[in-house]
């Protein structure tokens, strides 16, 4: 299973959020770059970038430091958070950016997200965050109308390889993963990537047992109480 250490960016530093609220964070330094380096260092091979001033902003603002990421390290780096037209998709995949996540957009312009899918196939992931069971946008702020399950069966039938899934109620809580609701999400037959609660390495036990695609690890790091060697052995495929 692909274990995906995240950087989430605010204010050009390393935060944290509590359930996506931007008035609850914690600050873990500010040169993202060397978290990169200290995680590939500790034997990671993907990166979760979350632009969470892009996200609210509705533009991309740390291109920058997601360009540097991907020169100065060899880890497949995600990046999200405000992307919503093509120009910016280009511009980070000519950064050397593996895959760009699209968010909001795909909720809000179904055929541009199509569109981009056609194109770019495996470029791509969609983020669908989820409070209450329902589809979240514009940084997590605006609770829309449209089931997050529901949604995600449509994305699979757009073409969509990869969704990224977060429960925003657990999202820098500590409080473990949800796993009926990934195991239901597995049954779409596209890579699932679960986010937001990660625990405990039973969560990522229990997650590689059903078979889902990835996870993505945040606080849990930061705090210290987990060891990203720890989470990167209990992900891993036996051989």
């Amino acid at each position: 299973m692909k274990i995906f250490p995240a950087i989430d960016l605010l204010d050009q530093k390393v935060v944290r959020l509590y359930q996506g609220d931007y008035d609850q964070q914690e600050i873990f330094g500010d040169d993202p770059v060397a978290f990169a380096k200290s995680f590939e260092d500790a034997g990671a091979e993907y990166l979760h970038l979350v632009d969470l001033d892009g996200a609210k902003a509705g533009r991309l603002h740390y291109f920058e430091i997601a360009k540097q990421i991907a020169e100065q390290t060899n880890l497949f780096v995600e990046v999200g958070g405000g992307i919503r037209d093509e120009a910016t998709i280009q511009h980070c995949l000519d950064a050397g950016v593996n895959r760009v996540i699209l968010g909001t957009i795909a909720q809000k312009d179904p055929e541009f997200t199509k569109e981009m899918l056609a194109k770019y196939g495996e470029q791509i992931a969609i983020g669908v965050d989820a409070k209450d069971g329902m589809v979240a946008v514009e940084g997590w702020l605006e609770k829309t109308e449209t089931d997050a399950f529901e949604f995600c069966q449509q994305l699979k039938s757009w073409g969509a390889k990869t969704i990224i899934f977060t429960e925003i109620s657990r999202d820098g809580t500590g409080q473990g993963i949800n796993i009926p609701l990934y195991q239901k999400l597995n049954q779409l037959e596209v890579e699932i990537v679960a986010s937001g609660g990660v625990a405990s390495l039973a969560d990522i036990e229990q997650l590689k047992a059903i078979n889902i695609g990835g996870a993505i690890v945040g606080k849990s790091l930061y705090n210290g109480s987990l060891k990203l060697e720890d989470v990167l052995a209990a992900g891993k495929e036996e051989s």
